[in-house]
């Protein structure tokens, strides 16, 4: 059975979005991992560790930059493909539809 029915399915994203977004993922996550500790075993004893720069500066924009990187993810628009036929038009509203009755 030759079905001239054609469904194209698509992915939102390509590949190289992909990857971008598990950067970034991995940046916001190594912030967090920049934030852990510091904390003090006995809670009567005060632990000046969690002021330091690590924890105060650096943690948090490495979490916004890796905020970033995803948010470019998201954003980055693919390249369009080429078609083989220059004929071709790349606005799907103008292409005729297969197996369209009147």
């Amino acid at each position: 059975m030759n079905n001239n029915n054609e469904i194209k399915t698509h992915f939102l994203f390509e590949k190289v979005n992909y990857k971008i977004l598990l950067i970034g993922l991995a940046v916001i996550a190594l912030g967090f991992i920049l934030m852990a500790g510091g904390g003090s075993d006995d809670p009567n004893v005060f632990s000046p560790d969690i002021f330091n720069f690590r924890r105060i500066r650096l943690a948090p924009t490495v979490v916004l930059i890796g905020f970033g990187i995803t948010i470019y993810a998201i954003f980055k628009n693919p390249a369009p493909k080429a078609t083989a036929n220059t004929n071709e038009t790349t606005f799907p509203e103008e292409k005729p539809i297969k197996n369209f009755k009147k």
